[in-house]
């Protein structure tokens, strides 16, 4: 297939890309910028922000640089790449693919975008074409991994694979150096274990940063004549199956968008817990347990007293308690400011997590989870098999994505520049350049706290 994925690379038009296609890059570019400028106020961001700067400031022999977004700083490709995928990595919001079981655009929007401004490159047509051409290698390289792998690795495992591509296609690299590249990324990219974090919730998480800036560095190795091994997840025969439809199927419309900055596993039982308070009107304090069935890794989630924002993303009863008592749940209720909640405590207690041999089965095609709240009366209510909402076969509207962007945003950056900016991306047009766009990434954002 390598033949195949590197013609597809450097070959494929932008105009046979369906325009739904392009839409949904869309979609998910400005869900994704909207993470972004919230998640630059936890301490990963600001601790990886630091750290890219003290340690990938640009060569100023060569005269080009990039950009860590809403932070006004200067830093080398890979900097701005670590930094970038990384921010937003740290708050768990951003799009995702179900059978990749991880994140595409989190490490391949800000790789396409730190060399793009590196190389001067601000038109449209040009990173419209990368978000789609990464979005298609990057869940491929995904699948492909799982396929071959039994161990769960992270997101950053495999999209080193996509932006080692890209990166490659910005470069103009020919295809024996995409082949390289390709080798590169994937003998050098993090083979971090997913589950490790789940259970241990830390600022490693998705992997994402790492992944990305390996991609990055090994289109630049490549180009400079560095060799690598070929790379399993693209070469091997028994997986072309899953490269052959490259330009026919397009994942770009299989990418989910999230309503909540938690773990996605969690937020099946979150829909269905809300329901059913909606439903039957039920006040938490009449609450005597709440039983949710859902699949193992979903299970795996249960730390009921996070004590950071990591371990808060990363479980399931916290958000469900949350979004039961306060009937939202956004970047402000997975910080510090509600662990200690009298009234979370006592609900998150309440919770059993159980799992069920009906929905392992379904995942990671289907994600369910199903939720009983029994009330101090003795009354019951039961959901039905619940998926989360954002799903590729039931989208967010566009004013749920629009209404998500603001709660993001609008503190940190201002009505009036929040608005321009998702106005910008929404319109962006493929005959203009998206350097309006860029400036009101870069430009920092108010010191508030998270």
């Amino acid at each position: 297939m390598i033949e195949k994925v590197s013609s597809f690379l450097n070959e494929f038009k932008f105009e046979d890309i369906p325009k739904v296609a392009i839409d949904n890059s869309l979609r998910s570019f400005v869900d994704l910028i909207g993470v972004a400028a919230s998640a630059t106020q936890t301490d990963l961001s600001k601790i990886i922000r630091k750290h890219c700067k003290n340690f990938y400031a640009p060569n100023p022999n060569q005269g080009i640089s990039s950009s860590i977004w809403f932070d006004g700083s200067n830093v080398n490709v890979l900097g701005a790449t670590l930094a970038n995928s990384m921010t937003i990595d740290s708050l768990d919001a951003h799009d995702g693919q179900k059978l990749t079981k991880g994140h595409v655009g989190c490490g391949l929007i800000p790789s396409i975008i730190a060399c793009m401004e590196a190389e001067k490159n601000y038109c449209s047509k040009d990173l419209l074409r990368n978000l789609v051409i990464g979005y298609e290698i990057g869940t491929r390289a995904g699948i492909s991994l799982h396929e071959s792998s039994k161990d769960y690795h992270t997101s950053g495992a495999w999209i080193s694979i996509a932006c080692a591509g890209i990166v490659s296609r910005i470069l103009e690299l020919n295809k024996n150096q995409i082949r390289e590249a390709f080798g590169i990324a994937e003998f050098y990219g993090p083979r971090s274990q997913m589950m490790r974090c789940i259970d241990y919730p830390t600022m490693v998480k998705d992997g994402s940063g790492w992944g990305a800036m390996s991609g990055v560095n090994a289109a630049y190795l490549a180009k400079e004549g560095f060799s690598g091994s070929p790379a399993i997840t693209v070469e091997d025969e028994s997986l072309s199956y899953i490269w052959s439809d490259l330009g026919s199927k397009w994942y770009t419309n299989e990418q989910y968008l999230k309503l909540y900055p938690v773990c996605r596993w969690a937020q099946p039982a979150l829909e269905a817990c809300l329901f059913l308070k909606r439903k039957h009107n039920i006040d938490v304090n009449n609450i005597e347990s709440i039983t949710i069935n859902t699949f193992h890794e979903a299970k795996r989630l249960d730390n009921k007293y996070p004590e950071n924002t990591e371990q808060a993303q990363y479980s399931l009863p916290y958000p469900v308690a949350i979004a039961l008592i306060f009937e939202r749940l956004s970047a402000q209720e997975v910080s510090e400011k509600f662990f200690k909640n009298k009234e979370v405590i006592n609900l998150t207690e309440k919770i059993l997590v159980c799992e069920s041999d009906k929905y392992n089965k379904a995942f990671p095609k289907n994600r369910y989870a199903d939720a009983v709240i029994k009330l101090k009366n003795g009354n019951e209510f039961k959901s039905k098999p619940t998926e989360a909402k954002g799903d590729p076969e039931n989208p967010l509207l566009m004013r749920d994505i629009k209404n998500k962007f603001e709660d993001l945003t609008f503190n940190l950056l201002g009505k009036d520049r929040s608005e321009r900016l998702f106005k910008k991306i929404i319109e962006l047009d493929y005959s203009s350049d998206f350097k309006e766009v860029l400036e009101l990434i870069i430009g920092s954002v108010d010191k508030k706290s998270f």
